[in-house]
Parts: structure tokens; sequence; C-alpha cells
């Protein structure tokens, strides 16, 4: 009788030796700002409003103080709020920064054009990445994260291919890859190969996450991820 507890923690090792494999991770990532509305070109006497994002070293998001600098107030100025005006023909570079007790700053920054009208950054609107295991477990395949009808969709293509042994394997999307917390999870992976699709409500926000991340959500493991491009 007393050899099932032994029994039971050999099977819990190995599986938890099988979804680490070699890896070893840290918590922290680094900061990220990014300036969401970015623009090509400002129509003359018009004023922009810039959006910007602030994630931590653990990938959270939060409010920090954002300093705004531009190269030529003369053609655009920029207010300490991000408002920024077209006051003549031109161009001018556009800084956003957040400063960091002990560390480097954290920049944004653009280029913007005085011209007859105002024009965003051209995206196509999809984001996209590739899916790679950090595990002993087969995980791979390209993906596609953009809106469409009301919600937002992830799309793994047909070259996606999973292990059925990983045991309890979620999907998240996450700003940070070595951990689940804080993360939104979607949900209970149950497509092992092959094309598929996860739907999202538009509030999870096509440019809030910059992973996605696979994980034995029963042991806590990170079994593999990818990261997403710009758009």
């Amino acid at each position: 009788m007393r050899k099932y507890p032994i029994l039971f923690f050999s099977l819990l090792l190995s599986l938890l030796s099988s979804c680490i494999g070699d890896d070893i991770i840290a918590d922290e990532v680094p900061e990220r700002l990014r300036v969401n509305n970015k623009i090509d070109s400002l129509k003359l006497g018009d004023s922009f409003q810039f959006e910007v994002m602030f994630f931590n070293n653990i990938g959270q998001q939060e409010e920090r103080q954002v300093d705004w600098i531009t190269s030529d107030a003369n053609i655009i100025s920029v207010n300490p709020t991000g408002l920024a005006t077209a006051h003549e023909m031109g161009s001018a570079t556009i800084t956003a920064t957040v400063n960091l007790p002990d560390k480097a700053p954290v920049v944004d920054q653009f280029e913007v054009v005085v011209s007859d009208q105002t024009t965003e950054v051209e995206s196509d609107g999809i984001r996209k990445g590739n899916i790679k295991t950090t595990s002993s477990y087969l995980l791979e395949g390209e993906f596609e994260f953009f809106e469409e009808g009301g919600n937002l969709r992830l799309v793994f293509g047909d070259d996606y291919k999973a292990s059925t042994a990983l045991p309890g394997l979620y999907v998240y999307l996450t700003n940070n890859p070595n951990t689940i917390t804080g993360a939104y999870e979607i949900g209970e992976v149950t497509t092992f190969s092959g094309t598929h699709f996860y739907e999202l409500p538009l509030e999870v926000g096509l440019d809030t996450y910059n992973y996605v991340l696979y994980f034995c959500k029963p042991f806590r493991v990170k079994v593999g991820d990818g990261e997403m491009d710009n758009g």
C-alpha cells in the first residue's frame, strides 16, 4: 500500500520534467511603451491626440507619466498629454518617453509629416506569429490575430500540431510569456492538428497582448509560446 504515494510522485515528476524540458525561465520581461494610433501625416492646422500603453517588467499594463517631445515645435507641437498640432509644412519626429528609476528610459519614436490630410500608419490589421515548443512535447504552427464580424479571432493554420499527450493544455494571451499571472485565458486546447480558431470579444483588444502562450494548467508549467508582430 505504501508504494502508491511513491508511484504518484514519480508520475508527477515525470510529467513536470517532460513539460519543462531543459528551460530555465525568468519571470521578468523588458518594459514596453507603445503609441497605439501612430499617424504618417497630420493636416496643416489640425490637432491629433496620441494614445499610449505602458507595460511594466512583469508584462502588466500600468499608468505612467509619459514625456512628449517634438524635434521641431514650429512644424508640429505636442503638449504634455500627447496632443499634437500641425503649424506649418514639413516633418518632425515625435518621441514618447517613460523614465524609470535606475534603468534606461523606455521610448517610442516616429516621424510625422504635415500635409493636406491626416493619414494613419498603414496596417493590414492582422497580427501574425509562430508557436514554438519550449518543452519536449510537439507544439508548432503559424497563427493570425485579427478583428472580424465584431469579434477578435485567433486563427491557426494547417501547419499547427500539438501533442495529445500534453496534460491539461490551455492557451492564453499575455505580455509576459513566462507566466499566466495577468494573462487572458482563452480556453482549453481541444484541437491538436490543423486549422482552427478561437473567437474573443473585442474588449480583449487587438493590441493589448504580445504573446500567445501555452501552459500545462494543472502543473502551471509553460509548454510553448509565440510572439505577435505589430500588424
